[in-house]
């Protein structure tokens, strides 16, 4: 690398490091993301034993202080509730949490050296080393998020040195600089989650099997610099899986890679060895994904006669976490949270919501355009034509053995196969192969689109590819930047809750949404501390749970409660983006939202807020409305347009949900009772309006 380069790498680190880093508290410390706040509560009961402790009640799954499937006997932490000895689920990796905890203890130690040191103001100072001396679920949730970002920097820099092996370092640079800017790992890197940890080992074990077949020759030296490389990759690996299951993928191209480097003897003792490696990792950094055999056995389990799993299986609390996971994603399991990709198509709806929201318009056509580009260029090469690159297998094979870029793509293409057909399809479910489709993308751009052999050959690309490279990186850049806008207003709902706080007297019924959360959240207002609990809650079961049937008992109950309520809250799509669009399940709550907003209920519009993207006075708004086939109360309307905007059109509900949710608060101004509101129902349901 030259010093140019050197410098330019670190001004796109400083870059990364800044988006991901800015904006930690979020939330206000309200644990707004239900994944992360179940991560933190499990979190404040782990303990690490002494180090070379063989206490039985350090081992035991029932006792010990570290087993994520247990809650701790005679554990406590201020501010949260502990089930005392009792069993949980616990469905994410346990290495990010894990690290947390160790993060955190170290933060403790030497925060007290270098607080006094540092300005009081300083985010560093007051949250991630405790200036501010919060309790320590909240200092558990902003170490965690900081750990997390700090790791999803490492994946824009392993991405450079990747890009540098596979294209040069041009490329390498390019796709670091894309990556830096990419909003849903930025997005991701502020949650204190499972997916930029798998990222970061998926990406480094891939660059440690380019880095091993990289190395050629039959010397002693060679050798030994290719085990330790297959080795490497290994561990990560182990890494990988114990941060999430779905990374035991990353054994195709580690065994591709080994296999491709030398004789079968040989590379049959060197794949054991590196499967053996990585199953020795994931067994040190998850003990109690192999220790924990107590939890009972599913009666939907397989029982196959003399085929039937090991009770030692059949028992594995690690195996039937993985094994509820897998039902929720392939739609087996009926989820409210899940339901909103009823009728998306598989693939398809992955890459739209990557296009629209998660990578950006420009970005997410080159990325994708990236993965063809580099199979078409591995399939036909340079001066191949018609089937002339495949009519000889013997060579073709040995072509692909020889070209490094198959071993992320040995990764990319079974992930993307795999997890393009759940029937679950959160975005960050992509997050794992972003950084390697925007390295293919990079080349892409870099050649011009020429094949890449041909376009990679010259040290620079032409005017049309820096033309399209500048375009792509300031649009890019700039969607960044109008994200990150939404980190420095309030959260809807803790504006929501100040203005309950400050316009609702205590003892009021707020009604909220099952599958959402409530309001109001405590907060600290002029000195006093204002707790949830001062106002009754109760919840509408419009998007039921599992297998539950819409009804008339359903109906009556919810209007019952809508007739005695004072305020609905509204919290975010995540209910109203579902329930009207599925009229064959839900044919009578599926006319609640229109009716709601329309005033029919009785209730009107008392207070609207949210946070989006924004940037020179423009707002990019998310549709939440017209995929559902709503109309919103005319008040929400007058919000949505107040000043410039545009909007890249529907939008999946993960992406919103969580940090920039549109909500709302009704009051009961009509005061209708249950009957008449069903009356309101029948009118509707008769006529297709609203009366």
């Amino acid at each position: 690398m030259s010093r140019v380069e050197r410098a330019a790498l670190a001004v796109i680190l400083l870059v990364a490091a800044a988006l991901r880093l800015t904006g930690l508290d979020w939330d206000g410390f309200q644990h707004h993301h239900p994944d992360e706040r179940y991560i933190t509560w499990v979190a404040t009961t782990i303990e690490f034993p002494p180090l070379g402790s063989m206490s039985r009640a350090d081992w035991q799954p029932q006792t010990s202080t570290f087993n994520p499937f247990h809650w701790p006997p005679a554990a406590g932490s201020e501010g949260i509730v502990v089930l005392q000895g009792e069993p949980r689920d616990f469905a994410y990796g346990h290495l990010p949490l894990y690290l947390g905890v160790l993060a955190t203890r170290v933060v403790e130690r030497l925060g007290p050296l270098l607080v006094p040191l540092l300005p009081a103001g300083w985010s560093l100072t007051a949250d991630v080393l405790n200036g501010a001396g919060r309790i320590e679920f909240h200092h558990l949730a902003i170490v965690g998020r900081a750990l997390t970002a700090l790791f999803d920097v490492g994946t824009v820099w392993i991405t450079f040195l990747l890009g540098r092996r596979l294209y040069g370092a041009g490329v390498g640079l390019l796709a670091a600089a894309l990556l830096a800017v990419a909003v849903l790992p930025i997005q991701l890197a502020h949650f204190f989650t499972s997916d930029p940890y798998l990222t970061f080992f998926v990406v480094a074990a891939l660059y440690a099997m380019v880095a091993g077949h990289a190395v050629v020759g039959h010397a002693v030296g060679d050798a030994r610099r290719r085990r330790l490389w297959w080795l490497a990759a290994a561990a990560l690996i182990g890494l990988a899986v114990g941060s999430k299951f779905s990374a035991v993928l990353l054994f195709l191209p580690l065994l591709w890679a080994i296999g491709s480097g030398g004789r079968a003897r040989r590379a049959w003792a060197e794949a054991l060895a590196a499967v053996a490696a990585a199953v020795l990792v994931f067994a040190l950094t998850n003990p109690f994904a192999l220790l924990d055999r107590t939890c009972p056995a599913p009666a939907e389990w397989p029982h196959l006669g003399p085929l039937a799993l090991p009770e030692a299986l059949v028992r594995s609390c690690y195996l039937q976490n993985v094994a509820e996971q897998n039902a929720m994603v392939r739609g087996a399991a009926d989820l409210g949270f899940t339901r909103q990709y009823a009728g998306t198509w598989p693939y398809l709806y992955f890459i739209e919501m990557q296009i629209r929201w998660g990578l950006g318009p420009l970005l997410g056509v080159v990325a994708f355009a990236g993965l063809g580009w580099v199979v078409w260029g591995l399939l036909w090469p340079p001066g191949a034509t018609g089937g002339n690159a495949w009519r000889d297998r013997g060579r073709c094979v040995a072509r692909l053995r020889r070209e490094p870029v198959v071993i992320p793509l040995l990764w990319v293409l079974p992930y993307f196969l795999t997890t393009g057909a759940f029937a679950v399809k959160f975005m960050r479910y992509m997050q794992p192969i972003l950084p390697l489709l925007v390295l293919f993308g990079a080349a892409m751009l870099w050649a011009g689109g020429r094949r890449w052999r041909e376009g990679l050959a010259a040290a620079r690309p032409g005017k049309w590819a820096m033309g399209a490279t500048a375009v792509v990186l300031a649009f890019t850049t700039l969607y960044a930047a109008a994200f990150m806008a939404i980190y420095g207003a309030e959260h809807p709902w803790n504006a929501a809750s100040r203005w309950v706080y400050e316009n609702v007297p205590p003892g009021a019924t707020l009604l909220s949404e099952q599958w959402d959360d409530y309001l109001p959240v405590p907060l600290l207002l002029d000195g006093r501390r204002r707790r949830r609990d001062e106002y009754p809650n109760a919840e509408l079961t419009w998007l039921s749970r599992p297998n539950a049937a819409d009804d008339e008992t359903k109906l009556r109950a919810n209007l019952e409660a809508l007739a005695a309520a004072d305020y609905v809250t509204i919290l975010s799509n995540r209910v109203y983006g579902v329930v009207p669009r599925l009229p064959d399940r839900f044919p009578l709550s599926s006319r609640y939202h229109q009716l709601l907003f329309d005033g029919g209920l009785g209730y009107e519009l008392a207070w609207v807020g949210g946070r989006a993207p924004r940037l020179f006075g423009v707002t990019i708004r998310p549709d939440t409305f017209a995929w559902p086939g709503l109309t919103p109360p005319a008040a929400v309307a007058d919000y949505l347009r107040a000043g410039p905007s545009l909007s890249f059109g529907r939008v999946d509900e993960s992406f919103v949900v969580y940090d920039q949710p549109l909500t709302m608060v009704f009051r009961n101004t009509g005061h209708l009772t249950a009957a008449q509101m069903r009356a309101v129902f029948d009118i509707g349901a008769t006529t297709g309006a609203t009366p």
